[in-house]
């Protein structure tokens, strides 16, 4: 990962000594930040370029902002073809083609590393077919100027909501945050979650502890791995879920949540 442009990001966005969960003191001003936004795509031909033109419509203000599309071997429509030709016309959008991927995370890992790389201040993780509203990102940008390292979507606080969604498929995510903060100590409405907001800094560490996970589970463990900075959560719309969890993804959450248990137990957490 790139380190040029660290030392002038830990000026304006690094993390700060302070008690977790508050923010640090004073603002960051969003003409000062370089704001990078990671969505990784397949198979999204119908609305791949609308989400890319919404959300950069809600990202004004910024010194520099660059919309890191990734795409691997699951996408087989054009969507990919569609980016490239936008591009063309849309300085701000990067398309990224990686087939060396073996599964989601690494998709969005590549999305991570690629913003660090461009020397991006701020990385907002949002999920492409707008299961994500860009509607709410501004609430992102509005929280995480006052100092906090990273600032997370929650579907079940107070002013968030789910549309469009099976009933399993809500329990499933409930019932994975109230384990995990059971068993982790976290305190979030919704360890679940992928529309989420960092700190260079803080997706640094992240990168550096290593995501361990193979599926959905580890945005549960960035959200983990992150406890102890300044967080905040704001509430989100989510619609239209992704296909249903397999059982291997289930098999690798809870043996994730195991190790991540353990490391709790020894005071490596």
């Amino acid at each position: 990962m790139a380190s040029g442009t660290g030392g002038q990001s830990a000026d304006r966005a690094g993390l700060l000594a302070g008690n977790p969960g508050s923010p640090a003191k004073g603002s960051i001003q969003r003409s000062d930040v370089v704001l990078g936004i990671v969505c990784p795509m397949a198979n999204e031909a119908e609305s791949a370029t609308r989400l890319v033109r919404e959300v950069l419509a809600k990202c004004e203000g910024f010194r520099r902002v660059t919309f890191f599309a990734v795409l691997d071997r699951v996408s087989t429509d054009n969507t990919l073809d569609l980016l490239k030709e936008l591009a063309r016309h849309e300085p701000r959008l990067t398309v990224i083609w990686a087939p060396e991927n073996r599964c989601v995370v690494d998709a969005y890992v590549c999305g991570y590393r690629e913003a660090l790389a461009a020397g991006c201040d701020w990385i907002l993780e949002i999920d492409a077919g707008f299961s994500h509203d860009p509607e709410n990102t501004p609430a992102f940008f509005e929280q995480m100027s006052k100092g906090y390292d990273c600032v997370f979507g929650s579907r079940f606080m107070k002013g968030g909501r789910i549309t469009d969604g099976s009933l399993k498929r809500c329990l499933v995510s409930k019932g994975g945050t109230i384990l995990t903060n059971l068993l982790i100590g976290t305190k979030l409405h919704d360890m679940t979650s992928g529309f989420e907001l960092f700190s260079r800094q803080a997706l640094e560490m992240v990168l550096g502890r290593g995501i361990q996970s193979r599926a959905h589970f580890f945005q549960t463990e960035i959200k983990v791995y992150c406890k102890s900075l300044r967080i905040k959560e704001i509430p989100i719309h989510y619609c239209m879920p992704s296909p249903r969890l397999r059982g291997s993804a289930i098999e690798d959450s809870f043996r994730q949540l195991w190790r991540l248990f353990k490391l709790r137990l020894s005071g490596d957490l």
